[in-house]
């Protein structure tokens, strides 16, 4: 007896991203399941079930909605699938480990990011199998896990540095040092007593509250000061009344940007005062990222009167029992125990 011809593979294998293309192609010259089928060794059940997932709704000739296969889409959805499968296998396998995460992601008064939970859970449970940082942030990001993007510390953008972006251009405002100046020392981020400071804002009026913040460039530490106005003789007063609070001697340099409510601060005693060129968050990077999780508490916008000196301590006080990557795991509060 003679064997019929077979035009699809004995064996099943999924559809890869050049055959979605292919077939997007096919569909919009008006081939046929069956054509496309047998021109991709395929079963014909499978063709028709992957155009079936994959069309999308658009508007026609006729401004009428239409059915259409797109194959980013149908490779969009192809992916989110597989990550919600093998998501489900360290569902099954890391139990414990994903209540524990999510418990401590959802904490009001949250101490740990993703990367320091991941790291803290290995150490103490070495003998448990633990999932990578990036698969974490993965399968929240594919709606597996009980957590959304808003539980999640916030993710600061990260500005590319340019070697050729000539500063001098810019720099038109000259309140004292310039950061080109700064010592070595404060440079290498090794060694405390060098600060980056910047104020964080609620509404964007002068007369409204906001808050001076100041972080130690090698150990993190953040001091948070609220302030009535962001005046330039009331900027100069803070500064000058945290250095006298805290001791002259634990402030040898603290910088800020260019902004004219810090147009005195270098007529502070103590600390030599120094300005980042306009329009480079980066070289105050510390107090960006400070700043950036302050708002985890407070939300841009958002009035200060409210906010009273214990609330702003509280503040300061999670921050600075958070463990930092960038310290070895350790806390700021840890490494710098005299300031509290």
């Amino acid at each position: 007896m003679t064997q019929s011809k077979r035009t699809t593979t004995s064996h099943y294998q999924q559809l890869q991203s050049a055959e979605r293309t292919l077939i997007m192609n096919w569909r919009s010259d008006g081939r046929s399941c069956h054509q496309i089928a047998q021109m991709l060794h395929r079963s014909p059940s499978t063709i028709s079930r992957e155009i079936r997932r994959g069309s999308v709704h658009q508007l026609g000739p006729n401004r009428r909605p239409t059915l259409v296969y797109w194959a980013e889409s149908a490779q969009l959805l192809h992916n989110k699938a597989r990550e919600a499968c093998h998501a489900q296998s360290w569902l099954d396998k890391a139990p414990q480990f994903f209540l524990q995460l999510t418990k401590a992601l959802k904490k009001r008064q949250r101490l740990l990011s993703v990367d320091t939970f991941v790291h803290y859970y290995q150490v103490n449970h070495p003998d448990d199998r633990c999932p990578s940082v990036p698969t974490v942030y993965r399968y929240i990001d594919a709606g597996v896990l009980k957590l959304k993007n808003g539980d999640l510390p916030m993710k600061l953008r990260r500005h590319a540095r340019s070697g050729y972006r000539s500063h001098k251009r810019l720099n038109k405002r000259n309140f004292g040092k310039s950061i080109e100046e700064l010592p070595v020392e404060a440079q290498e981020r090794q060694v405390a007593g060098h600060w980056e400071g910047d104020l964080v804002k609620g509404k964007r009026e002068a007369s409204e509250p906001a808050l001076m913040t100041l972080i130690d460039r090698a150990k993190r530490y953040a001091i948070i000061v609220k302030i009535p106005n962001y005046h330039a003789d009331t900027c100069l007063n803070t500064l000058q009344n945290i250095v006298d609070d805290y001791g002259p001697e634990h402030f040898k340099t603290v910088l800020f940007d260019n902004g004219s409510e810090f147009s005195k601060l270098s007529q502070v005693k103590g600390p030599d005062v120094y300005f980042a060129h306009p329009y480079s968050p980066w070289e105050r990077g510390s107090n960006e990222h400070l700043n950036g999780e302050i708002r985890e508490f407070i939300p841009k916008g958002k009035s200060m009167k409210e906010l009273s000196i214990v609330n702003v301590q509280a503040i300061q006080d999670i921050l600075n029992s958070r463990p930092r990557k960038v310290l070895g795991y350790q806390t700021a509060m840890s490494l710098l125990p005299d300031f509290d």
